[in-house]
């Protein structure tokens, strides 16, 4: 972009950032205050609370400190990012969408904005309005990433309808009617039907549209934003598993969740930062398959030491009609003897079932490789050298040269010379 129409872009852009930004602030001796109360605890259980916290050594003023600390560390990180992107970037109409919804993301994700807007109506509208046109925005990234172009082109519809929606829910929050009673809108409401269609927009973009530097940047921003989402809702699942019905459980939950929770979602902007700036920084193949790896290793190790941990304890206690800590002895110990076999075997599946091409190619090089120390003849060097590279990189044709050597070059000439009776 270029002339007014940057002018007017980077204006609304600044000036609904500095609204955003200036709720989050203004929020956070509300939010302060709040947690402080312990007024996100039931009135029946804060004095429990209270108790648990002084046996902990927290006092209430640090208990309210830390979960406020982190909203501020939360928003920083989406803040700082989309400031750079703004700074380096601010006539490229892609990086100025994600860098407002950075700051939207970070503004209102931490409730901030929604404790000012208890204050007055006009401040409950304010930020109803900032939530829906974040939530709106990151519908439609998903459209249209990373070029800002709709692919396929039908697309265009759903994205006008997510927008329209999304503006009429900005403008007004409480409708007079319930559009979450109407099934089909409900579908859409909740976000699922808007991610279901652009993640198919954005794996069709991938196979048939998107060059090699854009897959790279696909591959980076829906590589943290699927990790983050994904971490946050498996925390919200083990909450719901957890035994949270006293206070003490609560409150343990609540240190460490807020953090795991926190560590997720600083995941999406840098990951858009690298993909904006410099998505070739590092080899995102390498992380994602890094990430799967360890992601269902850590999995398979936490059911089986659970798993094996109550069971164990449940014979146990039939056999001895007490609790023992064998049962948790033998589970690390499983858990120990079973890391690396797992690892080899989960890495073996993943490189054979997500990465084919790859795995087949990094097999012929070590055959060929194996095949080469035992190899003296050139010639059949020279043929395994072309057939490995036709089967690993597949190109359309292959040609070999090999250099001369310049002294068996020189005692060729020599040798035609004294054949041909000529002296040196």
């Amino acid at each position: 972009m270029h002339g007014r129409k940057l002018t007017i872009t980077q204006v609304v852009w600044v000036a609904v950032s500095l609204v955003a930004v200036t709720l989050f602030v203004a929020g956070l001796p509300l939010l302060y205050n709040l947690n402080q109360e312990l007024r996100i605890y039931p009135p029946g259980d804060r004095d429990a609370v209270h108790a648990y916290l002084m046996q902990l050594g927290l006092s209430v003023d640090l208990f309210a400190a830390y979960l406020v600390a982190l909203g501020i560390i939360h928003a920083v990180a989406y803040f700082t990012v989309a400031a750079v992107v703004f700074w380096r970037k601010s006539d490229e109409p892609m990086a100025l969408f994600v860098g407002l919804l950075l700051v939207l993301y970070g503004a209102t994700f931490w409730g901030t904005t929604y404790v000012v807007g208890a204050i007055h109506p006009l401040l409950e509208w304010l930020s109803s309005f900032l939530e829906s046109l974040g939530w709106g925005m990151l519908f439609l990234l998903f459209f249209i990433f990373p070029n800002g172009r709709f692919v396929p082109r039908w697309t265009r519809w759903p994205a006008g309808v997510l927008v329209t929606g999304a503006v009429l829910l900005a403008l007004f929050p409480n409708p007079p009617f319930n559009m979450e009673s109407w099934p089909f809108w409900r579908f859409f409401y909740n976000g699922l039907g808007w991610l279901l269609i652009g993640g198919y927009a954005q794996i069709y973009r991938y196979l048939r549209v998107s060059s090699p530097a854009q897959r790279q940047q696909s591959k980076w921003a829906f590589f943290g934003f699927t990790v983050a989402l994904a971490g946050y809702l498996g925390w919200i699942w083990i909450d719901t598993l957890l035994p949270l019905d006293r206070p003490e459980s609560r409150v343990l939950a609540d240190l460490v969740g807020n953090a795991v929770v926190l560590g997720f979602m600083l995941i999406i902007p840098l990951s858009f930062g690298v993909a904006i700036f410099r998505y070739r920084l590092w080899d995102i193949d390498i992380i994602i398959n890094r990430t799967l790896v360890y992601g269902t290793l850590t999995g398979m190790l936490v059911a089986i030491y659970f798993g094996g941990v109550t069971l164990l304890q449940g014979m146990l206690r039939g056999l001895t009609g007490q609790e023992s800590t064998v049962a948790i002895v033998a589970s690390t110990l499983t858990i120990a003897v079973l890391f690396n076999p797992l690892r080899r075997r989960i890495q073996s599946f993943i490189d054979r079932r997500f990465y084919r091409r790859k795995y087949d190619a990094a097999k012929a090089l070590e055959t060929f490789s194996a095949k080469l120390r035992d190899e003296t003849d050139l010639d059949a060097v020279k043929g395994d050298l072309v057939g490995v590279i036709k089967e690993t990189l597949q190109p359309k044709h292959v040609s070999l040269w090999v250099h001369p050597d310049p002294i068996l070059k020189h005692e060729k000439k020599r040798a035609a010379i004294r054949e041909s009776g000529h002296a040196e």
